[in-house]
């Protein structure tokens, strides 16, 4: 059923040498490949028949949902709607990503929209790979969108990555907080060559007591092109904080606006934000020890980006 590139690809979005065990939704070239479900988690395909509604039960915990999409077929751009419904007090993990192979001259691309409700005290952790692989010469784009709604009490933690080989991307992540919600994204991206990369970020605290906290980590090479874009939105008392760290290789740009809007006169809202080239010190800290130049420069990235 997976041959060796579904394999290849599985293992660089979502860590999987096989199918997984308990809930599952394989997509492979806009189609379901395998799907699974549990007592506590169901998958079904949604009413437009144009992605699927993930219901977790109020309470379900040490449990965790694959839904990987992988493509490899020339010319194909798929899109999915996705919603994923978490019940009160459940605490789950959700592994996503999407991996492309291109192997001709025509584009790929895929386009995923998430919509998470998290219902009161519930808790998720989100990770979401992209990956592109393959000879090809064609256009490898990936475009998600992410909608977060938070409920009173509830945890949302988002990890997304973009390890390369992604020639466009341009993702939108919004959420909503309500009261004593906490939303944490860790945002790493790397680009080289002449890809692009695109973040656009809207926090909403609508809430008492709601906290956010996004961090970013660029690492921009060759000629490529990243742009990161964040806004903090505080309506009640409450904490945001932002981190944007880039890091600029050869002749990459970088544009990095985090913006702060108070409005409720208790919110705190902090900023930090840095673009540079790796430092020289680093540099010849690692080569004394018998690194390579190429060696240490890759070795810095690696921590950077982990």
């Amino acid at each position: 059923m997976l041959d060796a590139i579904d394999k290849k690809l599985l293992s660089a979005v979502a860590d999987l040498e096989s199918l997984p065990k308990g809930a599952y939704n394989i997509r492979k070239n806009g189609q379901l490949l395998n799907r699974e479900v549990t007592a506590n988690i169901d998958i079904r395909t949604n009413d437009a028949q144009n992605g699927i509604v993930i219901d977790i039960k109020p309470g379900t915990t040490n449990e965790s949902v694959h839904i990987p999409v992988i493509l490899s077929q020339a010319g194909l751009h798929d899109t999915v709607y996705n919603t994923f419904n978490i019940g009160a007090d459940a605490d789950v993990t959700i592994i996503a990503g999407c991996g492309i192979h291109c192997g001709g001259k025509q584009s790929e691309g895929h386009e995923g929209i998430h919509d998470f409700h998290v219902g009161p005290g519930a808790r998720v952790r989100y990770v979401e790979k992209h990956v592109a692989i393959g000879e090809g010469t064609g256009k490898r784009i990936l475009n998600p969108t992410t909608r977060v709604f938070l409920n009173e009490n509830s945890y949302a933690e988002f990890e997304l990555v973009q390890n390369g080989g992604v020639d466009m991307a341009k993702r939108v992540n919004e959420a909503q907080l309500k009261a004593r919600s906490t939303f944490i994204i860790s945002e790493r991206v790397l680009t080289d060559g002449a890809q692009e990369a695109t973040s656009h970020n809207l926090i909403k605290m609508l809430g008492a007591d709601s906290r956010s906290n996004l961090v970013s980590r660029s690492v921009i090479r060759d000629q490529s092109l990243q742009n990161f874009y964040v806004t903090l939105e505080a309506h009640e008392k409450c904490f945001g904080h932002i981190e944007c760290d880039a890091i600029i290789m050869d002749q990459g740009r970088n544009e990095t606006v985090p913006g702060l809007k108070a409005l409720h006169p208790d919110a705190e809202l902090t900023h930090e934000a840095s673009i540079g080239k790796i430092a020289n010190e680093q540099l010849v800290k690692l080569m004394s020890m018998g690194l390579t130049y190429d060696e240490a420069v890759n070795k810095i990235i690696e921590c950077f980006m982990n």
